[in-house]
């Protein structure tokens, strides 16, 4: 039993750092093969084909963990906020910080996944948006001729957009996130002036 544990862990953590190292390299150079991540990872190419039969089930897996990161982010940046307004600021703030990272994995996933199979994932995140959105719209603080619902996608195409923005060099990395939290604001019929001001307050928390 011992042996079968050390093996499983031995297997893991060469799952585990083959993601981490596929992920870099795939941000360095997206066309890069199974074998060059093979050799960053320090092992031989069957190793990778072990866990990943193939590089889409690869990118795959990345998409999943980036999702998943996403999901904690956005959850963490709301809790315990009760101004539906600053709650949707913080969680978009929280938020890119994640996506930013994985900002060029979303643009070549889009060859392998395809912008449905990422929304489709990114389904429980849209879900819990849209309780943020209809609790603000219930209590004036948002006004927009849209349903919670809707609303929820607009955001979702605001960020994806704005990703793409920065990958074309249109928006400096370290404006987006800020620039993302006042847009979504403003998206919900929050004024320019007071949107933009709840986020300076926040970025200058951090």
């Amino acid at each position: 039993m011992a042996a079968m544990t050390t093996g499983n862990s031995r297997a893991d953590a060469n799952r585990r750092r083959i993601l981490d190292v596929a992920l870099a390299e795939l941000l360095r150079d997206p066309d890069a093969s199974m074998d060059q991540i093979a050799r960053a990872a320090g092992v031989v190419r069957r190793t990778v084909y072990g866990h990943f039969p193939s590089r889409e089930a690869l990118i795959s897996t990345l998409v999943d963990d980036a999702v998943e990161a996403l999901a904690t982010a956005h959850a963490e940046g709301r809790e315990g906020v009760e101004d539906p307004a600053e709650a949707v600021a913080r969680s978009v703030l929280a938020v890119w910080e994640i996506a930013d990272r994985y900002r060029l994995l979303v643009a070549l996933a889009q060859r392998t996944v395809t912008m449905q199979g990422i929304r489709e994932r990114l389904a429980p995140v849209r879900e819990n948006g849209v309780r943020l959105l209809q609790r603000g719209l219930d209590e004036g603080v948002f006004a927009s001729a849209l349903p919670a619902p809707a609303l929820a996608y607009v955001h979702e195409q605001i960020l994806f957009g704005l990703m793409e923005a920065v990958n074309d060099g249109l928006v400096p990395p370290a404006d987006a996130g800020p620039s993302a939290a006042v847009t979504v604001l403003t998206a919900v019929g929050v004024p320019a002036a007071r949107a933009t001001e709840l986020v300076q307050k926040l970025t200058a928390q951090v």
